[in-house]
């Protein structure tokens, strides 16, 4: 079982080489890798820095995410959710 910090839902608590414990981090890094590493011929490190950078500002900033119900993940974190009515 996966454990998950309280104030970090991103981190995950498991046994190393567990494969679910970091499953949000390794889905994040399959998407970096095939939408901009892939796709890519770096000429240098710094290239490769600033334009996996531009990639991560995107997957969090403006791309929507099915499993967020079409939002983005700033969307997701950043805005208030709406309150419920007590019955």
């Amino acid at each position: 079982m996966v454990e998950y910090h309280s104030n970090r839902p991103w981190q995950a608590v498991g046994r190393p080489g567990r494969p679910g414990a970091n499953v949000i981090v390794e889905r994040i890094w399959k998407s970096v890798k095939y939408e901009e590493v892939y796709l890519r011929a770096y000429d240098s490190a710094g290239v490769a820095r600033a334009s996996i950078g531009r990639y991560l500002n995107f997957y969090n900033r403006r791309r929507r995410h099915s499993s967020l119900d079409r939002h983005t993940p700033d969307e997701a974190t950043l805005e208030p959710t709406p309150c419920l009515a007590v019955a």
